[in-house]
Formats: C-alpha cells, sequence, structure tokens
C-alpha cells in the first residue's frame, strides 16, 4: 500500500492537497498546526473535513516558535515584512521548514508505532500564485526532502506539491476535477482575519491578499469555462 501525510490548514491549497491526496494514495493521514495565527477557523474546518473523510487529524500546537508576522501580531497584511521589506507582513519565517519537520517526524513515529510504511508527504506551497514567500519555492521544498531523507531514518522522503506550477484559476480547477469543489467553497477558509462571509468563491472578504487572490482566481477559472 502507499500511504501519504498531509499538511492541512483548513485552507483553500491545502483542502485541494487533500483530495488530490486520497486519489493518490491508499491510505491518508493529516496534521495541523496552531503557531499563533490570528485565528484557528481554518483548523476547525479541518477538522470538520477530515471527520467527514474518515481521515486522522492531528493538530500540533507550536505557538511561539515562529518569526512574528502580521499573521500572529493583527497587524496591516498589506505592509511590507519585518525581516525583508521585499516580502509581505503575512510572511511567518520557518513555517513551512517547521511544518515539514515536525510531518516527517509523525512519519517516523506511524512507523515505528503501527510498523506502517510511510514515505510521501503532500503540501500546498506554490511558488506561481503567491506573495513570493521564500519558503514556498520548489528549491526550499528540494532542500528540506534532502534533509529529512538524510536525517529522519525512514528512507526517501518525497514532498509532493501538486499546485507549485498552478496558478489560482488552475487550483480552482483541480479542485472541480477532484469533485471537491463544494467542499472548498463551503467547508474552507483562506482568508487571514477569519470572516466566515459566505460568497460565489467562499468564506472570507476582500480586505487580505489570499482572500483577493482566491476571489480573482474563481472568476478566471469560471472565465474560461472550468467552473
Amino acid at each position: 500500500m502507499s500511504n501519504a501525510v498531509v499538511l492541512l490548514s483548513g485552507g483553500q491549497d491545502s483542502t485541494t492537497c487533500l483530495y488530490w491526496a486520497i486519489k493518490k494514495f491508499d491510505e491518508v493521514w493529516a496534521v495541523g498546526f496552531n503557531y499563533g495565527q490570528s485565528h484557528v477557523r481554518e483548523v476547525e474546518f479541518a477538522e470538520q473535513v477530515t471527520s467527514n473523510l474518515d481521515i486522522p487529524y492531528c493538530v500540533f500546537n507550536v505557538q511561539d516558535l515562529l518569526a512574528t508576522s502580521s499573521l500572529i501580531e493583527h497587524s496591516d497584511h498589506n505592509e511590507a515584512s519585518y525581516l525583508d521589506k521585499s516580502l509581505p507582513a503575512s510572511f511567518t519565517s520557518g513555517r513551512n521548514l517547521l511544518f515539514l519537520t515536525i510531518a516527517a517526524s509523525y512519519v517516523a513515529g506511524i512507523q515505528s508505532r503501527e510498523r506502517i510504511q510511510i514515505h510521501d508527504i503532500v503540501t500546498g506551497v506554490c511558488q506561481t500564485d503567491f506573495s513570493g514567500y521564500p519558503d514556498c519555492r520548489r528549491s526550499t521544498i528540494d532542500a528540506m526532502q534532502l534533509a529529512l531523507t538524510l536525517g529522519c531514518g525512514v528512507g526517501d522522503i518525497r514532498i509532493h506539491t501538486p499546485l507549485m506550477y498552478l496558478t489560482k484559476a488552475e487550483t480552482w480547477k483541480l479542485a472541480k476535477d477532484l469533485d471537491c469543489l463544494d467542499v472548498i467553497i463551503n467547508d474552507t477558509l483562506t482568508g487571514y482575519d477569519g470572516d466566515m462571509t459566505l460568497n460565489e468563491w467562499g468564506r472570507g472578504n476582500e480586505n487580505n491578499p489570499a482572500s483577493k487572490l482566491r476571489r480573482k482566481g474563481y472568476y478566471e477559472a469560471k472565465e474560461k469555462g472550468w467552473l
């Protein structure tokens, strides 16, 4: 059997990747994180979706481990990062690196306790349609894949990034192709502020870059006849 662990925040991208993994692997586990983000409504959606799918979901508390950002401080998402003025305020340094490391340790734990072989991790990072986060680049993921393979002692670790080279419109199309479009619209939340307003394109409002991108991609996909 082929098995995988999915990094699941409860947002559009990670939930789409969860459904992608269900199609690709025999058995799937999911992990989420409370890192002190502005709200945990995304995580609540993730718990709901995984419960409906009967998929194990483990949430790790990693508060106070990451650099500050607008996602943690509740500050203006449209400003520049404290660390690098070329990056947006929402960039949370080390976040994906920490999450992937924990996921790999979780994989090792399952292997040692349950004698189930897992070598695959799925994450929704994307370098083509995001805000230029350096930890969303494929080069970063490749470096992490090598480090985890060398250091975890569980054999090869393969990190899958189904959305890496997709635009947001193409991500919407993928959700339609995976038959999870209704779930993405109704049961995910990508907005930084936790606004639960339900729009044609999903939940949130347009006061932050994530929701703007989500809305723009939806209408672009609809215009192309994909939805």
